[in-house]
């Protein structure tokens, strides 16, 4: 069974489901396991670098378009100055949103970040963040998802058929196997990027 390709993957979600009616569907299926892995995977080949800068005067910055998560923000000062998340109502509950000055902290509402203090100048901002991959199509036949879990996008596709076959056995043993496989591979990307280096304590920006 070849899974590299999205043509692949609906062949093989076809051939499980044994369903022709259902073809048309298979699309609709897929779309909708990468809208839950977007929600519940986090594995470094989802990591994406991007700047951006911080307007003086304007204490707020759009995310990125595909942004799920921040890794860590900062601002590219010499040396960097790393940014501290806060939740809204600490940050707004700190006076110093209303002073000027080099960020310090942020939060996320909406689709912007809101930063503390107003910056007093143009900053340029970098981030580390889990990215969404680009939607699998015709004309995009693979993303992250499709090149590090194929497994996860086929049975994730499957357990999204479950509204038109009520009561198959096999929906079961598709959501084990997607719930399996969901654990591994974050073990594994834990292990991947951690293993081998000294463990350390230190305080987290979120």
């Amino acid at each position: 069974m070849a899974l590299t390709n999205y043509s692949d993957l609906q062949t093989t979600i076809a051939s499980y489901l044994a369903r022709s009616d259902l073809t048309a569907m298979i699309p609709d299926f897929i779309r909708l396991a990468e809208t839950r892995l977007r929600r519940e995977l986090r594995i470094r080949q989802m990591l994406k670098v991007v700047t951006t800068t911080a307007v003086a005067g304007d204490s707020t910055v759009e995310l990125p378009s595909d942004f799920l998560q921040m890794r860590d923000l900062h601002v590219a000062t010499n040396p960097a100055a790393t940014l501290e998340y806060q939740s809204p109502s600490n940050l707004f509950r700190n006076s110093r949103t209303t002073q000027s000055g080099l960020p310090h902290q942020y939060t996320v509402l909406a689709q912007e970040f809101q930063l503390s203090p107003v910056p007093d100048s143009d900053y340029t901002l970098s981030m580390l963040y889990y990215a969404a991959p680009v939607f699998l199509s015709n004309s995009t036949p693979s993303n992250a998802f499709m090149a590090n879990c194929p497994d996860l996008l086929l049975y994730g596709a499957l357990g999204e058929a479950e509204p038109y076959i009520m009561n198959d056995s096999r929906l079961q043993t598709w959501a084990t196997l997607y719930d399996r496989g969901l654990t591994a591979l974050t073990v594994s990307d834990d292990q991947g990027e951690y293993a081998g280096s000294p463990i350390s304590i230190s305080i987290a920006t979120r």
